[in-house]
């Protein structure tokens, strides 16, 4: 999402580093530099101002001047004014004892309200809260039926009724104290565009059934616009906070970085794709180490320890004494795959420091994940525990059957054999070295098609062996599997 921004950021940086001392006049320049990249990721206008004039006022100083390096000064400033601008953030979600709380969503059509409410009744869930969904939103047609499908899903009741929203609503309060459900999540009806009877009637809600906290949902494709539809809402509700959806699409970031600077109104979540999965808690510090280029390296961390907590603890043994004794077959290397399908391919890309760069431009990294489950897929069993078995006829036989040119396949077994290695050499390592090694990795161009080809990795000595020795060292592998 952060590609173009944390490129031209990256640009203007690289005009203030080398100077031997920076001027007021250089650190205009640069900051213009700034001013541009931010207004062609959409950012609002005043905001991008105000901002930038805050930057000058605090980096134009004799403090600044004296430094030996002061252009990473500068970038400090520009940090702890991107944590400023779109925080601070409370995450907390209040809690009543004496009865439920309840938290009302608003926003127009297509922001992905409805899916939105299932994801906030599933993080509450993960919290160890009882949530109750309403189904409110008796314009858009389909709108209750959707909502009582996520609720099956993910086992969250839905209070509905063919009555009014206000009515629905409030009954829906009753049913929770009914049901020892200690939190209601109204889902309201929006409309394409900010009308008065759209307003009308959120305000009508508001003053009966009187919501805890009201956030708006926020479709992150729009761009600055979003900060407009947040302040037409914070006017007529008085907004708690914003839960920025599509936050994963080509949306260029201007959204993140406005609404708290039009509104005041601070984003406190932000949801990925159509899946119902939980919410992230939108944190500035984060957010603007992945603007800068800096990468998010606990988002990552998160993500796994979220995900590893489906993986049976049968299932994490069996990996960790594969990857130790190095018989991580494809199966296994298959596997993976839907582990980091689960995470986002382009979402932990761009969590990861430098790795956006290393993608050329216009390639799909999920697409190329696709093309390599493809080939595996066309393996059978034998040949999948044993890739060493795969000789120039089977070669043919599986580019034929998974899409792809004889070359590739050949290719990827080499590098799947370098993978094996380094997995076997990351199983010994703690996840903070993992983390440091992959991203090495990605300096020295590991992950640019057949990067891996130019590694040089331990026991590795750069020659190339004829078929007349591949296949007399098979020959010993399967001697030895004999015995």
């Amino acid at each position: 999402m952060f590609e173009g921004i944390t490129r031209s950021l990256s640009e203007a940086f690289k005009k203030l580093r080398g100077r031997g001392r920076l001027t007021a006049e250089n650190i205009r320049e640069g900051l213009r530099e700034v001013r541009r990249a931010f207004l062609e990721a959409d950012v609002n206008f005043n905001v991008v101002t105000d901002f930038i004039s805050r930057v000058e006022a605090k980096a134009v100083g004799q403090d600044v001047l004296a430094r030996v390096d002061p252009s990473d000064q500068i970038i400090k400033i520009v940090f702890e004014e991107l944590v400023g601008l779109m925080g601070p953030v409370d995450h907390k979600i209040p809690q009543r004892a004496d009865r439920p709380v309840v938290l009302m969503l608003c926003g127009l059509q297509g922001s992905g309200k409805t899916t939105t409410a299932a994801k906030l009744a599933l993080t509450l869930k993960g919290r160890g809260r009882k949530p109750l969904l309403a189904a409110a939103d008796l314009q858009r047609p389909g709108a209750v039926e959707q909502l009582q499908t996520l609720g099956e899903q993910i086992a969250v009741p839905v209070y509905s009724e063919n009555t009014t929203p206000v009515d629905v609503c409030r009954n829906a309060v009753a049913q929770a104290k009914r049901t020892l459900c200690d939190t209601v999540i109204l889902d309201t009806a929006g409309r394409l565009q900010i009308d008065q009877e759209l307003m009308d009637e959120l305000k009508r809600i508001d003053k009966l059934v009187r919501p805890d906290e009201c956030y708006l949902v926020v479709d992150a494709m729009i761009g600055q616009e979003a900060a407009n539809v947040a302040k037409a809402f914070n006017d007529a509700l008085e907004l708690n906070a914003c839960i920025l959806t599509k936050l994963d699409g080509d949306a260029r970031g201007g959204a993140a970085m406005s609404i708290k600077g039009v509104t005041g109104v601070p984003v406190k979540f932000v949801g990925m794709g159509e899946k119902v999965d939980k919410l992230e808690d939108f944190v500035p510090e984060r957010m603007a180490g992945r603007i800068m280029g800096q990468g998010d390296l606990m988002g990552i961390v998160g993500k796994i320890a979220d995900i590893q907590k489906e993986i049976s603890a049968e299932e994490m043994e069996r990996q960790q004494k594969a990857l130790q004794e190095g018989k991580f077959t494809l199966d296994d290397f298959r596997k993976q795959f839907e582990t980091i399908a689960k995470m986002g391919m382009k979402d932990m890309i761009s969590r990861m420091p430098g790795m956006s760069d290393m993608i050329p431009e216009g390639e799909d990294p999920e697409e190329a994940l696709k093309r390599v489950q493809g080939m595996i897929d066309a393996m059978t069993k034998k040949e999948r525990a044993d890739p060493d078995i795969i000789d120039q006829s089977r070669r043919r036989r599986i580019a034929t059957g998974s899409g792809v040119e004889p070359h590739e396949v050949r290719q990827f077994l080499g590098q799947f054999d370098q993978v094996r290695m380094l997995m076997k050499q990351m199983s010994q390592m703690s996840l903070w070295q993992r983390l440091k090694m992959v991203t090495g990795l990605g300096k020295m161009g590991a992950f640019m098609p057949g990067g891996m080809d130019n590694l040089k990795l331990k026991g590795d000595t750069g020659h190339r062996k004829s078929a007349k020795e591949r296949a007399e060292e098979r020959k010993k592998k399967n001697k030895k599997k004999k015995r």
